[in-house]
């Protein structure tokens, strides 16, 4: 079993031994309904501080890095997940409400569109999905999984030609090339959670250890943060 998702590898069911109570769906809902509280938290609460004029840019920086922190060590320590997960998604947080505030002061209503476009999409992919409209494949993972590490790679790029002053070209251009980029991503993104709904049905399946509910709540998340940043990219320059 394979996923598009960075967090979420190929043998992480395999690599407990633990004797425990097992993964469950309801589980597994309940402990995305909490990361995402948690996201929700703190993301309104940098919004606010934005509002009354607080400059927020430090609690982003703090968001940001730390939540990449605790996003490697859920990655590579899936049995911290039930401590590291929540403390990704609070800290993530701080990021994307101050991102947002930042961006809807320039574009007015482009966050309650971006938030509705993600949650839609989300719950169309699940529909798809329970009723094997869409089907994991071998091909199906593969094509995802490329396309993934593709885009990883050019925004890797991006962010070391940022220090000499260039950007990888068109990808922040709001012309029909740069739009075209950016429905490439955010479809590529979508299909991510695609991956990360049949990681989590299989992790049932398989009857994986008690902890990986988290785990599998905090991969989800991580892909929707993803899709919601690249939609509301997409939204931007539809908007210029």
């Amino acid at each position: 079993m394979r996923t598009g998702n960075p967090v979420l590898k190929n043998d992480t069911f395999q690599r407990s031994n633990e004797q425990r109570k097992s993964m469950t769906l309801g589980g597994t809902v309940a402990k995305i309904s909490l990361l995402f509280i948690f996201l929700l938290g703190t993301a309104a609460y940098t919004w606010y501080q934005y509002s009354l004029g607080a400059d927020v840019t430090i609690m982003m920086l703090i968001g940001g890095g730390g939540g990449l922190i605790f996003a490697l060590i859920t990655a590579f320590v899936p049995k911290a997940a039930p401590i590291t997960a929540p403390i990704y998604a609070a800290l993530e947080g701080f990021l994307i409400g101050g991102l947002s505030a930042f961006v809807e002061s320039s574009y007015s209503g482009i966050v309650i569109q971006a938030v509705s476009l993600t949650l839609a999409v989300m719950a169309a992919l699940l529909f798809l999905y329970a009723t094997r409209v869409i089907k994991v494949t071998k091909n199906f993972r593969l094509m995802v999984v490329s396309a993934t590490l593709g885009i990883f790679l050019v925004y890797l790029v991006n962010f070391i030609l940022n220090f000499f002053g260039m950007t990888v070209p068109y990808l922040h251009s709001s012309g029909p090339i740069g739009i075209g980029i950016s429905l490439f991503i955010v479809a590529i993104a979508a299909l991510n959670l695609v991956l990360d709904f049949d990681f989590i049905e299989q992790g049932v399946n398989r009857g994986a250890p008690k902890h990986m509910e988290w785990y599998g709540a905090f991969g989800l998340i991580v892909t929707l943060v993803w899709l919601y940043i690249e939609i509301l990219r997409l939204l931007q320059k539809l908007r210029r």
